[in-house]
């Protein structure tokens, strides 16, 4: 079960504690993204009423449920911008083709076709591989101008490169960070996607302009 404490005046503090810190560390616009993974839909109806509408999800049949029990709008506050942040099997683009604002998760080549094909001109980032672990997701740092070229090649809108940071301390993740802003910097990226629960304050420092944020906004994640 999600938090039963959890309202949207509490999501909505919480946002405003974010953003005031994030503002002592940058000047840059810092946008939030609620991860909302296993969190059932009426804790996203929570989050839309606390007037957050970027979310995301790392699974492409979980996004599709909920984004058809929500529909194109709820709570009255206009349509939810999806993003999907997980590692994307190039057969279930399809399923979310429909509903999917941004595809934070580009890591290969048959992915961006797949895309391109079910979803025109569709809004992506590439995704780096900051950590090396096998299986995470992610394309070696080496590789991503080329990538990037394969996505624009498909009229693909690539805006910016995303990645997780390296497990252990916020600090430890700084240098993965490092690397991914710099490489966004010499692509002419703006989008810089960086930075979760246990280490967004150090992403926001190292040049992230979007955090990706679950527990920080919305307590612990039900059990799965």
């Amino acid at each position: 079960m999600s938090d039963p404490s959890l309202t949207p005046e509490l999501i909505e503090e919480r946002l405003a504690l974010l953003r005031a810190a994030f503002a002592e560390r940058t000047d840059r616009e810092v946008r939030i993204v609620g991860v909302t993974k296993r969190h059932p839909v009426p804790v996203i109806a929570m989050a839309l009423d606390a007037g957050l509408v970027d979310l995301a999800e790392n699974y492409a049949q979980e996004l599709r449920a909920k984004a058809a029990e929500l529909g194109s709008a709820a709570a009255g506050t206009g349509p939810v911008r999806w993003h999907f942040i997980g590692q994307l099997q190039s057969n279930k683009v399809r399923l979310i083709a429909d509903d999917v604002s941004c595809w934070q998760s580009v890591d290969r080549g048959g992915v961006a076709e797949q895309i391109a094909r079910r979803h025109p001109s569709a809004t992506v980032m590439v995704q780096l591989d900051l950590a090396g672990i096998p299986g995470r997701g992610g394309c070696p740092p080496g590789e991503a101008a080329a990538l990037v070229d394969r996505c624009r090649s498909l009229d693909l809108d690539v805006v910016g490169l995303m990645g997780v940071g390296a497990p252990g301390t916020a600090d430890e993740a700084r240098p993965g960070f490092r690397t991914l802003v710099s490489l966004a910097d010499e692509l002419g990226l703006p989008e810089r996607s960086i930075g979760m629960s246990g280490d967004a304050l150090a992403a926001v420092e190292e040049g992230s302009t979007m955090v990706r944020l679950g527990s920080a906004l919305f307590g612990p994640r039900p059990a799965g």
